[in-house]
C-alpha cells in the first residue's frame, strides 16, 4: 500500500509540475514586453463628446528604438459615417503638437472596415510610425473626436497604444 501511495504522489507531482511550466510558457509568450501603455475607455452611452478625450501618460525611458503610437476605436452599428475625424495633442516637458487625422471605417457600399462581427467593430490606426522621441521622459497622447456631432453617436471604446518597434 505504502509504494502505491508514493507512486500516485509522484504522479500527481509530475503533472503538477507540467501544469505549472506550461501556465508559465502561455504567460512569458501570451505577454508583450514592448507595450509602453495600452489603455481603452468605454464611452458613456455611445456617444463621445468633445470633452471627453482619450488620455494617455506615459515615460520614455529609450531613446534609441523607435515606437509606434496608435488609436484604438471601437464602433457599433449607429454609427452613422464611413469616416472619422479625430484631433490628437502630443505634449512633451518642451511643448505641444496637435494634428488632424482622418481614418477610413468602411468602403464605399457601406462595408466595415474593422475587425468584428454583428455589430461592433474595432479599429486600430496608426498616428505615428518609426516615431523616435528626442528625450526621455514624460510624454502624453490626448486624442478628440473632431466630427460635426456633439455627441457622436455609435462609439462604444477609443483608446491609445505605445508601443516599442
Amino acid at each position: 500500500m505504502k509504494s502505491i501511495k508514493n507512486i500516485s504522489f509522484k504522479i500527481a507531482l509530475r503533472i503538477n509540475t507540467l501544469a505549472f511550466g506550461l501556465i508559465c510558457i502561455a504567460f512569458i509568450f501570451g505577454c508583450n514586453f514592448n507595450t509602453v501603455i495600452d489603455t481603452n475607455q468605454s464611452v458613456d452611452e455611445n456617444q463621445w463628446l468633445y470633452a471627453n478625450t482619450a488620455k494617455a501618460e506615459f515615460k520614455i525611458t529609450d531613446v534609441t528604438k523607435p515606437y509606434q503610437l496608435n488609436f484604438k476605436l471601437r464602433i457599433n452599428s449607429e454609427y452613422r459615417y464611413a469616416n472619422m475625424y479625430v484631433l490628437a495633442t502630443f505634449r512633451d516637458a518642451k511643448g505641444r503638437k496637435r494634428l488632424r487625422y482622418q481614418f477610413k471605417l468602411a468602403k464605399e457600399d457601406g462595408q466595415w472596415l474593422g475587425k468584428g462581427s454583428g455589430d461592433l467593430y474595432a479599429y486600430t490606426f496608426p498616428l505615428l510610425r518609426n516615431h523616435r522621441f528626442p528625450d526621455t521622459g514624460k510624454y502624453s497622447i490626448e486624442i478628440e473626436q473632431n466630427m460635426r456631432d456633439n455627441p457622436l453617436r455609435g462609439v462604444s471604446d477609443v483608446g491609445i497604444e505605445v508601443i516599442k518597434d
